[in-house]
């Protein structure tokens, strides 16, 4: 038997519950991990509330949580890139908050010693998307990149990686956070009334790119500051197609883990890319995960540990 967080209704956090469930079973192409840490990301408690699913009924109890670290168990038919002993972590479809869960094979990164469990859990979803965001910017050295909520996991990385790129990078966030992005490179703005003045005196040369992480209603301006709409991105606002800008979520936008991480190892192991941990929490307080989540203002990412 094995245990995972699920619930059989949407709501609160209150309707999350850790339950015995049989043993999951790989297909082909897939991996059974034995889960030592899962990540925790907004889209989880989303998902949970049901804000993607408007008046409809769950017809069966659901796990949360969609990446993981830990360690090979079993192996399905037509895989040879993983074997059981394996410590890996990666982006999983669902269910990532058990004590065992499915993967892809092809979505599995190998762990180095140097990283644990529980950063190496923290890294999949923000990692992908923003690598994934910047590429659809096609980010250029020289040019400065305003990150909206650049204390968040994806703000976080995002910054960090455009920085390696030889950009310079405005970030909005609160003051409490304002000296943790200035000693990873970012240059900080407090959001809220007035940003807009804020960032053009920050970058007098003006603003190349951005990425919105907020959803707080920046589009419009962000577009007057680029002065085109194809140069903001969004993974936070669903009015992004009323302002012309593009909205990612993933789908078949996503980057191959193989080549998110070929960038973002190197540089978490030269120290020139940095995710905090803001808090952990064993597995059967996965409610207070969510309810920690949906205050917002964490800054770096929330882990379960598992194993």
């Amino acid at each position: 038997m094995a245990q995972a967080v699920r619930y059989a209704e949407y709501g609160g956090p209150e309707v999350l519950r850790l339950e015995e469930i049989d043993l999951p079973e790989p297909g082909p192409g897939e991996v059974r991990l034995a889960v030592r840490a899962a990540g925790m990301n907004p889209v989880d408690w989303k998902i949970r509330r049901g804000l993607f699913t408007p008046g409809q009924e769950l017809a069966e109890p659901r796990g949360t949580g969609v990446e993981a670290s830990g360690v090979v168990e079993a192996v399905g038919p037509d895989v040879d890139t993983a074997a059981p002993g394996d410590e890996v972590f990666a982006g999983v479809g669902s269910g990532a908050l058990a004590t065992h869960v499915i993967a892809r094979a092809d979505s599995l990164v190998h762990k180095p010693d140097w990283l644990s469990f529980e950063e190496a859990a923290a890294l999949p979803v923000a990692s992908e998307t923003a690598a994934r965001t910047l590429r659809y910017l096609n980010v250029q050295s020289g040019q400065t990149l305003l990150v909206h909520a650049a204390a968040g996991a994806v703000g976080l990385v995002a910054g960090q990686l455009a920085i390696a790129r030889g950009l310079t990078v405005i970030g909005t966030a609160s003051e409490a956070r304002h000296e943790v992005l200035r000693e990873l490179g970012v240059h900080p703005v407090a959001y809220g009334d007035g940003w807009v003045d804020r960032v053009r005196e920050a970058a007098p040369d003006g603003i190349d790119v951005v990425l919105d992480g907020s959803g707080r209603g920046v589009l419009k301006e962000s577009v007057a500051l680029t002065g085109d709409p194809a140069k903001v991105v969004t993974i936070a606002d669903g009015s992004a197609a009323d302002h012309g800008v593009h909205f990612t979520s993933g789908g078949n936008e996503k980057v191959p883990a193989a080549e998110v991480f070929a960038e973002v190892l190197p540089l978490l192991h030269a120290g020139k890319l940095r995710l905090p941990i803001a808090r952990t929490f064993p597995l059967a307080q996965a409610a207070d995960a969510h309810r920690l989540s949906e205050d917002g203002h964490v800054l770096g990412k929330i882990v379960l540990e598992v194993g």
